[in-house]
């Protein structure tokens, strides 16, 4: 029988910031002021919030910072309705606008594959403050594990000098692509914006390409999306030592 091994974006959080205090859904409503879509979603999709963990100095002697004064992280247990591959986004939209620190999520769910098991997964997006409001806050797409056993074995917090260093790496450890060398969580994530806008420029070229009669111009789009993928190995690239084209 083999060990199971687990995942690293799956943290062993330290106990002196436990909170475990339940959240009314009617405070995240009043507070995110959802429209009614987001509103029906919510009650539809979750059965409970749990405030689990508080990474804050007090809690962790990591110094925060403007942008991340503290690191909350949220327990979300969905319903059977609200259990899917896809990550409930408007959802956790909502949590996250009505709650102003940087939010890790797990969800959690009762899902039936075969047999009912329980299953987690985290989810987190680059949470930031407005640089032209600093009451709002920007968020960015939601990256999310896939669904693990609810026993998978936690990971080790990470080491970090300070709460921003440490909400990056958490945030790290959740996106599809690998840093470069010195590459800040901003450049990454805008790395990865590029990334996702060149593959649906390459959806829409090969189907264009399956769709055209004329050789000539088959040939034409065929030279364009050689064109895009050698972009996207770019990208893709762990070092800068191809010298990346901008613009």
């Amino acid at each position: 029988m083999t060990e199971q091994t687990g995942h690293p974006a799956f943290i062993d959080y330290p106990e002196r910031a436990r909170v475990g205090q339940v959240v009314p859904k009617k405070r995240i409503i009043v507070a995110g002021t959802p429209g009614r879509r987001m509103r029906d979603q919510l009650t539809a999709q979750v059965a409970r919030i749990t405030w689990r963990y508080k990474m804050a100095q007090e809690t962790t002697n990591l110094e925060g910072s403007k942008a991340v004064p503290e690191i909350q992280v949220f327990s979300v247990a969905l319903k059977p309705a609200g259990v899917s591959d896809e990550v409930p986004v408007e959802v956790l939209k909502c949590i996250d606008r009505a709650i102003g620190f940087p939010i890790i999520f797990e969800l959690t769910s009762s899902r039936e594959d075969g047999a009912t098991r329980d299953a987690i997964r985290v989810a987190a997006t680059y949470k930031r403050p407005s640089e032209a409001d600093a009451s709002k806050w920007v968020l960015d797409d939601y990256f999310a594990t896939d669904w693990l056993p609810a026993d998978t074995p936690r990971t080790p917090l990470p080491v970090a000098l300070n709460l921003p260093r440490l909400y990056e790496q958490l945030l790290r450890k959740l996106l599809p692509i690998p840093a470069r060398p010195g590459e800040s969580i901003a450049a990454l994530m805008e790395r990865h914006g590029r990334i996702t806008a060149k593959q649906r420029e390459c959806r829409r070229l090969e189907a264009r390409i399956q769709r055209e009669k004329q050789f000539n111009r088959k040939v034409e789009l065929n030279r364009q999306l050689r064109a895009l993928k050698a972009e996207l190995d770019t990208l893709r690239e762990t070092t800068i030592e191809g010298k990346e084209q901008h613009g």
